[in-house]
């Protein structure tokens, strides 16, 4: 199955990658995930936003991409995204992350090991999506394989949602909010979170 390039997919990614590939707990056998590379990018969704629980609950963190090398239809390959240098995103992502998680069970022992992704200079929103999706399999102590298609293959853009609750910070204020993106799980819960996909 070919999945999206998303930027901190989703709990509902995680969860439809493990059941396609057929992963079962604990991961001792790798997996290989195939990202889309020959898509038209799509404006507005989840390829460079995600989704956190903030104080004022649910808040989009969106990457600004460069639309130079657009074409005149407004289109360009998902390959070919350029990450715009328009203002600080990421450290404007790691203080929502701070604020919206520093309560959390897990934020102190994992935000370092998303720092050094953050704070590397990154042409291209593909190439940043895959460090950080990389990272969140480490995380939850799942040896993926990351490659890209080779040409067209098509990846479904919704996956069904993991319906089972987990500990949020915000919760007593917003109540439960499904299918954010990974990171909600892995600050709140970290070793716990393949529980819970």
């Amino acid at each position: 199955m070919v999945f999206p390039c998303f930027y901190l997919p989703p709990v509902s990614w995680f969860s439809a990658v493990l059941r396609s590939a057929g992963a079962v707990y604990p991961f001792r056998d790798p997996i290989s995930i195939e990202l889309e590379a020959y898509e038209n990018f799509h404006k507005q969704t989840l390829r460079n936003r995600c989704y956190i629980c903030s104080p004022g609950g649910r808040a989009a963190l969106t990457i600004p991409v460069d639309k130079s090398n657009f074409s005149a239809k407004g289109k360009c390959l998902m390959r070919d995204i350029r990450i715009s240098g328009q203002y600080d995103w990421r450290k404007q992502h790691l203080t929502a992350f701070e604020s919206s998680y520093y309560s959390s069970p897990f934020f102190e022992f994992l935000i370092d090991d998303f720092r050094p992704i953050y704070n590397k200079e990154w042409v291209f929103l593909m190439d940043f999506n895959e460090a950080l999706t990389e990272k969140c399999f480490d995380l939850l102590g799942v040896n993926a394989a990351l490659r890209r298609t080779d040409n067209y293959a098509g990846a479904a853009d919704t996956f069904t949602a993991n319906t089972r609750s987990y500990y949020q910070v915000f919760a007593s204020k917003h109540g439960f909010i499904p299918d954010l993106s990974i990171v909600d799980l892995l600050f709140n819960t970290a070793a716990e979170a393949v529980l819970y996909l």
